[in-house]
């Protein structure tokens, strides 16, 4: 069946134990030298700078605001059409062609006019 990698399980997608956590924790992306972009919590705000959490190891670290991008809603994950994303930013969409590749996803059907 070709469809297994085309789709995702919807029930994992509007989990509501995952939306709550995603919002109790606001998550962001980050830039990461070692990773492109990088998972973190935001903490607090102040002026130019705001101070987060590195998801991965529990860093604390401050950057600039304007290198913070928005992390989509845990309901988007493995989307297969990145228009769909209500975050559509550099870092979104690179996690979600990852996490797509890594689940064994294809990114497109020849449905949709691609050969």
């Amino acid at each position: 069946m070709a469809e297994k990698y085309l789709f995702v399980d919807k029930d994992f997608m509007n989990n509501p134990l995952a939306q709550a956590d995603w919002s109790a924790k606001k998550l962001v992306w980050v830039p990461s030298e070692r990773h492109g972009f990088e998972a973190a919590s935001l903490k607090e705000e102040a002026g130019e700078d705001a101070l987060v959490e590195l998801a991965e190891n529990g860093k604390k670290v401050r950057v600039s605001k304007d290198d913070i991008q928005k992390m989509n809603p845990p309901k988007f994950s493995k989307v297969e059409d990145m228009a769909e994303l209500t975050c559509l930013n550099e870092a979104s969409v690179l996690h979600n062609l990852k996490e797509r590749y890594y689940s064994g996803l294809i990114y497109v059907s020849r449905e949709r006019g691609c050969t």
